[in-house]
């Protein structure tokens, strides 16, 4: 069995990974893709998360918010990984050995958790609180969460963009 480094040396080494990193274009479309994608995910995730600390669009059921941003937060979402993914694969070995791809990830993980209890827990009940101006504090703690890791996310981004 091959061990995480070797995938990653692999992978660094591909013709891919070679072409995409060793190209005067495609890697900066890429990156450039990647960032627009995270423009309209992370920018429509930063709408909901202010709406669900009562901070903007108070007269608005955050239901209504959320049923027309999902679709562009999950559009947006794809992209972005498919990008990253992509870029990945051009520098995987100098990712691997990055303390900054390394936290990005865990706090990549923490975010999806983040998500994860806040749709399997007080989104269930969203019915009963859905038009207050200000939901209850277990919405507003997962949206200040969201955001903490978010900015965390994008903070390791660009740090790893100055250390490859």
């Amino acid at each position: 069995m091959m061990s995480v480094m070797e995938v990653c040396r692999l992978l660094d080494r591909s013709a891919i990974g070679t072409d995409i990193r060793e190209s005067s274009l495609l890697f900066p479309i890429i990156e450039g893709i990647h960032v627009l994608a995270l423009s309209l995910s992370v920018g429509l995730i930063l709408i909901t998360d202010l709406r669900l600390m009562g901070v903007v669009m108070r007269n608005r059921a955050t239901s209504e918010i959320w049923s027309q941003f999902f679709p562009w937060m999950m559009s947006g979402f794809g992209v972005m990984f498919l990008t990253g993914a992509l870029l990945f694969w051009s520098h995987a070995l100098s990712a691997y050995h990055s303390t900054a791809f390394r936290a990005k990830l865990v706090l990549l993980i923490l975010s999806g958790l983040n998500a994860a209890i806040y749709h399997f827990t007080i989104y269930r009940k969203m019915d009963q609180w859905d038009t207050a101006p200000i939901p209850p504090m277990q919405a507003r703690l997962a949206g200040w969460t969201s955001l903490i890791l978010w900015a965390g996310v994008i903070t390791m981004g660009r740090i790893m963009a100055y250390t490859f």
